[in-house]
């Protein structure tokens, strides 16, 4: 029966069909195998051999902390290293920056590229080629020394540019790329040269490696667990206290405002000067530019893994949305969005300039004014919508906001963006911060709790709007309705109605009484007068 011919003709055609891949089909499964595996290929390997050119082999990351030695044939010719195993420092979007490094035996770095990040400032905005330029200036550079970013050169120190409009994420890529390689130096007893030329000394303990004349900051060496945001808010101390310093200002303006818009001659140079502060302090040099984008990772990170770590390592940002936070409650988004803002303040410097010299203004008819405000509340809720399936992909839509180009990168861009940019502070010298009335997405998202706000500062009149009109023809900004009330969703607290208000030759009611207190003075001086 087992020797039947039936069976095994059975068995034959049961292999054929099951056991025996047709060879075309073997073939395609094959080749679909590699395609995955090349898609999916670890990019160490390659890298590697990009740092050490010589090698022809590269091992498994092993020891403590982790690293790969990198042969030629069975000579060691060093280690390649990914820092978030050794040195995961949360940059602003709350994950760490990964980084290959390559080092070499005597205690340089061979190479660097990063492979895995979720920053949006390098998202959208910084170049391949800035990234490169960044990244290129560590290669020759040892283990030991302390690398610093710009700035004036000092002894003991490496000093390498930046990345313009990233200078927060350089920091911490800074930091995480010199501790890693510190770690694994002195973990493998790789001698590492103090100078120019390269050293055969061996790697010592921290204690004793911090003995030059300017020891390395404990968090850099890994002595401490000191969080990286405090080394960055050590560095910044002086520009934190001018910051603190003009914010007490502004508060101390704002619970006087009455005072002040008595006195307008005054409160003039008071706001235009914050106003190139702004500009030029807040924005082009410490380029603390809020942005929606801080909006959007905020609320990711809420929805995710919430750190404040994340937000402290800019710590101008850090201050500015904290103080923002408070005048929301207190008056309102105008505060920001009236005062702090540069590139709104560039907006109202330009208007200012544009009336001077006599330039037309126009403005929208109220009906079409209404309309329009809406426009920014559509791009905030289209970029939340964006952000919650990929905050990179909210950073690349989010340069609908000239802000990078106008004030972080200083103009320093080309094409669509660059001409977008201009193209508003054009606009602005005719419509007055056209751009944060109708398409401020960050806008927008002050606007929404404005209406939550504790008190009400701005002093109105019963007969605002029935029948007095001249403050709502005087708002540049359209803020205050027809019927008289000051819409806090559109306000930006420049105080010129507040200035009106208190002015007894422009406020008809105001006007009215002085009329009749001349009225009377000057009745009473003629009695006084037929007296004598």
């Amino acid at each position: 029966m087992l020797n039947s011919p039936v069976i095994h003709h059975r068995a034959q055609l049961f292999y054929r069909q099951f056991v025996a891949v047709p060879a075309w089909l073997a073939g395609c499964l094959l080749l679909l195998a590699a395609t995955i595996s090349t898609a999916f290929a670890d990019p160490v390997d390659d890298l590697a051999r990009t740092f050490f050119p010589q090698a022809d082999q590269v091992g498994e990351f092993q020891g403590d902390p982790l690293a790969a030695p990198v042969y030629k044939g069975d000579r060691l010719l060093g280690y390649v290293l990914r820092t978030t195993d050794i040195a995961a420092i949360p940059a602003y979007s709350g994950k760490p920056i990964t980084l290959l490094v390559g080092l070499g035996l005597d205690g340089r770095i061979t190479g660097l590229q990063i492979i895995k990040h979720s920053e949006p400032i390098l998202a959208a905005g910084i170049s391949e080629k800035q990234l490169k330029h960044y990244v290129d200036q560590y290669r020759g550079i040892s283990a030991r020394k302390r690398v610093k970013l710009g700035g004036v050169e000092r002894k003991g120190y490496v000093t390498i540019d930046g990345i313009t409009g990233a200078t927060i994420t350089a920091m911490v890529m800074n930091a995480t790329v010199m501790k890693a390689v510190n770690k694994v130096a002195r973990s493998r007893g790789i001698p590492v040269p103090t100078s120019g030329s390269a050293s055969t000394a061996p790697v010592v303990a921290p204690a004793a490696e911090a003995t030059e004349n300017h020891p390395a900051p404990a968090w850099w060496m890994g002595a401490t667990h000191e969080p990286f945001w405090v080394s960055v808010w050590r560095v910044r101390l002086w520009q934190i206290t001018v910051l603190c310093v003009a914010l007490g200002v502004l508060v101390f303006i704002l619970l006087f405002q009455d005072w002040l818009t008595r006195r307008p001659a005054l409160l003039k140079y008071i706001r235009t000067g914050y106003l190139v502060f702004t500009l030029f302090f807040i924005g082009w040099y410490s380029l603390a530019q809020l942005s929606i984008i801080h909006v959007l990772t905020f609320i990711n990170a809420i929805l995710h893994q919430f750190s404040w770590e994340a937000f402290l390592v800019d710590p101008l940002i850090f201050i500015l949305w904290g103080f923002v936070a408070l005048t929301l409650l207190l008056w309102g988004r105008g505060v920001y969005c009236g005062w702090l803002c540069p590139f709104g303040a560039l907006q109202e410097l330009i208007s200012k300039i544009a009336r001077w010299l006599k330039i037309p203004e126009y403005h929208f008819p109220p009906v079409v004014h209404e309309r329009l405000t809406a426009l920014k509340y559509i791009i905030f809720v289209a970029l939340f919508g964006l952000s919650l399936q990929s905050i990179g992909y909210a950073a690349m839509a989010a340069e609908v906001e000239p802000f990078k180009t106008a004030i972080v990168l200083h103009f320093n861009r080309d094409g669509v963006v660059l001409g977008y940019a201009l193209a508003l502070l054009v606009i602005a010298a005719f419509n007055r911060k056209f751009y944060c009335k109708y398409l401020c997405p960050l806008g927008a998202a002050l606007a929404i709790p404005a209406p939550l706000r504790i008190f009400d500062w701005l002093r109105r009149r019963k007969e605002c709007g029935r029948p007095c009109q001249i403050c709502a023809r005087q708002c540049e900004v359209q803020a205050i309705r027809p019927t008289g009330e000051i819409n806090p969703n559109e306000c930006h607290y420049c105080l010129d109605c507040q200035v009106t208000y208190w002015d007894d030759h422009k406020c008809p009611p105001l006007s009215e009484k002085r009329i009749r207190r001349e009225k009377s003075k000057a009745a009473l001086e003629r009695i006084r007068g037929m007296e004598k």
